[in-house]
């Protein structure tokens, strides 16, 4: 609890920071389920070549997919690139945990910073040493705010590596399920 209340001014950014980290990383993964991306009955019914019972839907990125190519059949070019739209669809947000990794650990030299001109500003010209209040108030916000950034930016630098590694991996199904749909698509 001192490290919250010794960050002073500077804890109300890095809760944000942190309070966006965790929802953005929350809704990703959620949102980045197999079942809600490529349900493995289609990944089977894809790899199977039997696309023809196949039908679209919203509810998933290859259902949405399979929807497109419905309603433009013969169109081969706009199918793969409704596949890269919805891919690119999948990344929302990513880029904001980027901006966390860089921001937190800023606002933590900011604070130390800042902390570490409160300390020595609070020496005494008289006696050339600090005021112990100012001193241990300056050496706390420094410390302190440091502490938060990285605490802040570590983990979001960790789920920013695993998402971006998960859509990449989705991407690649999903490019062979739209491989899978034109080649069956150039058969009828």
């Amino acid at each position: 609890m001192d490290l919250l209340i010794n960050a002073g001014v500077f804890l109300y950014p890095l809760a944000l920071c942190s309070l966006v980290a965790v929802a953005i990383t929350i809704e990703r993964l959620l949102a980045l389920r197999s079942s809600r991306v490529m349900p493995n009955c289609m990944v089977e019914a894809l790899l199977s070549h039997d696309t023809s019972q196949l039908q679209g839907d919203s509810r998933t990125v290859i259902g949405r997919i399979i929807a497109f190519r419905g309603e433009r059949a013969a169109d081969v070019e706009a199918l793969n690139a409704f596949a890269r739209v919805e891919v690119s669809r999948m990344e929302r947000g990513i880029f904001l945990l980027e901006v966390i990794i860089g921001v937190a650990p800023l606002l933590g030299l900011l604070g130390t910073v800042t902390g570490l001109t409160q300390v020595f500003s609070g020496f005494s010209a008289e006696t050339g040493l600090p005021e112990p209040a100012a001193f241990i108030r300056g050496i706390a916000l420094a410390l302190n705010t440091t502490i938060l950034g990285l605490a802040i930016a570590i983990p979001a630098l960790v789920a920013h590596a695993y998402l971006l590694r998960k859509v990449e991996s989705l991407a690649a199904r999903i490019g062979m399920g739209v491989q899978a749909l034109t080649e069956d698509q150039s058969d009828q």
